[in-house]
């Protein structure tokens, strides 16, 4: 018998929108976000996690309507090269689920649930969260292998800002930003030096060009 399983709750962040969330978890740990827990599940369903550092977070990619095709480009790789769906993080999934280690910050009870704020978050805000699970150190593996993705796992960008345009933004908010530039958003196919590109993080849309490594923000505005 086939088992329907249902959101335990959403998680708010700072990502509207699909360009720009980190590649992986724990890239931007300047970014924050919640997770509010539906409201059957109280502080019992909660009982020892404030003990917890690290929480890995199953969800939903919620955005993404999965096309049926059982190899995917990833972007690292060009967009050009494909691996099998299983082999990789894509979205494009067959069940839609993703998952997340994030740093666990704290534990609330409000008047709209249990709150669990949470940091380093790749997910869209108001995606489905359907179960959470402590992290445990046996979970590291240092023998472990990622395939492809040992070839680009150091990449990343150089980040300017204009001088005017970092003192419009907290410490916290250029962090973030800065951390989620610096992976590349880019589709690594996409390589035009005068390619104006938006990003959206906290209400701010960010633009900016990448040539020879250097991504140079070229302004921020509220959206």
């Amino acid at each position: 018998m086939e088992k329907i399983i249902k959101p335990i709750g959403y998680i708010h962040t700072e990502f509207k929108d699909k360009f720009g969330v980190p590649r992986q978890s724990g890239r931007a740990p300047s970014a924050k976000g919640s997770v509010i827990l539906e409201k059957e599940f109280g502080q019992d369903s909660v009982r020892g996690l404030n003990g917890v550092s690290h929480i890995w977070l199953i969800f939903g990619f919620d955005k993404t309507v999965y096309s049926g095709a059982q190899t995917v480009r990833p972007p690292r790789l060009g967009g050009n090269k494909r691996v099998g769906v299983f082999a990789s993080r894509s979205p494009n999934r067959p069940n839609g689920l993703g998952l997340s280690c994030v740093k666990l910050d704290g534990v609330e009870k409000t008047d709209n649930g249990i709150k669990l704020y949470v940091s380093g978050a790749d997910i869209v805000d108001g995606s489905p969260v359907f179960d959470i699970k402590p992290y445990n150190p046996a979970d590291k593996i240092d023998s472990a292998e990622s395939g492809f993705a040992d070839d680009v796992k150091d990449y990343e960008l150089k980040v300017e800002f204009p001088s005017n345009v970092k003192e419009t933004m907290s410490a916290e908010v250029l962090n973030a930003i800065t951390e989620c530039l610096k992976d590349d958003p880019r589709p690594s196919y996409k390589d035009d030096p005068e390619r104006v590109y938006g990003m959206t993080y906290g209400g701010l849309n960010v633009k900016f060009k990448v040539s020879a490594g250097v991504l140079t923000v070229n302004s921020v505005e509220k959206i």
